[in-house]
């Protein structure tokens, strides 16, 4: 019974990792969401506004009471194009080796290839014929789930979206922005936090994404609060954050990073007062088809932001 209950409780994370949905074609993402959200919002607490279609792009905004804080959850993954002749081009920065299985659909069908490269470290794909020019190709997904951990391709940032839908179901007064191309350099956050901050002038935000395991931040010893990445929130906001955390007993850990980014890093570079902190479980092999997160920083994760969607 425990074994069929980890399993159903994980089911909507394997989903979500399941959808092609590569940096710049999040439209098959969006369509789950929607789907799902018709689906499962009657069970929510609160019926939120739903706002996507024209003027938003492929990006879903969910709006539920009177919001103070945004939760910002990227929708796209690392992946790569076809090209010329066998070759490939990265969508944002994946880490993969030689004989990775791709997966993609083109106009004479689905398409399982290899992935290769010659002595220059260029990307190349092996199948049996060739492919339409400008078709997205991803890892071929490997869903694993034992007593500790998940391991799958892409779960940076589908955990982002799954811990944001689980907020969904007892979240009175917030938003959650479903955002792209945050992987091969964002373009939809500043529209986005632009809209929300005039709409109903939000500014904080949580950004809902996936960080790394390093030496200073390790599995199992729960969700990392990042102080700082290449870009460094204001910190009385991230104390906020913290403090939040050492009050309701949820175990965290301090991220101290001086490379990589995020949509918060869209944010700080934009023209409005927006405060945000990157709040996210770490993983082991980011970015490659070996992602794998302890179960437990996804327990604190969701339950640290259930706590700061009510007390921030």
């Amino acid at each position: 019974m425990k074994n069929k209950k980890q399993r159903s409780e994980f089911r909507l994370l394997k989903q979500l990792c399941e959808i092609h949905a590569p940096s710049g074609h999040e439209a098959p993402l969006k369509e789950f969401l929607l789907a799902y959200i018709k689906k499962e919002k009657k069970h929510w607490l609160s019926q939120p506004e739903i706002m996507e279609g024209k003027g938003f792009q492929d990006c879903v905004i969910l709006k539920f009471g009177k919001p103070r804080t945004a939760i910002y959850a990227h929708m796209d993954t690392v992946g790569f194009s076809v090209r010329y002749f066998n070759q490939l081009v990265s969508i944002g920065s994946p880490d993969a080796e030689t004989g990775t299985k791709l997966v993609g659909h083109d106009q004479l069908g689905p398409i399982e290839c290899e992935l290769e490269y010659d002595k220059e470290d260029h990307a190349f794909y092996k199948f049996g014929r060739a492919i339409d020019r400008g078709t997205t190709l991803t890892y071929k997904i490997d869903f694993r789930e034992t007593k500790d951990f998940i391991q799958s391709p892409y779960l940076d940032d589908r955990l982002g979206v799954f811990n944001a839908l689980k907020i969904a179901e007892s979240l009175r007064d917030g938003v959650l922005v479903f955002s792209c191309w945050e992987e091969h350099g964002g373009g939809s956050v500043p529209y986005l936090s632009k809209y929300l901050y005039k709409k109903w002038n939000v500014h904080q935000a949580l950004i809902s994404d996936i960080t790394w395991v390093s030496d200073g931040v390790e599995h199992g010893k729960g969700v990392a609060i990042s102080l700082r990445d290449r870009n460094i929130p204001r910190r009385s906001f991230v104390n906020q954050v913290i403090a939040i955390a050492l009050k309701n007993k949820i175990p965290h850990q301090l991220e101290v990073e001086g490379s990589g980014s995020s949509d918060g890093g869209e944010l700080q570079r934009g023209t409005l007062p927006i405060d945000w902190c990157f709040v996210g479980a770490p993983e082991y092999g980011a970015h490659t088809p070996h992602e794998k997160v302890h179960k437990k920083d996804i327990e604190t994760m969701v339950a640290l932001y259930k706590k700061l969607m009510k007390e921030l």
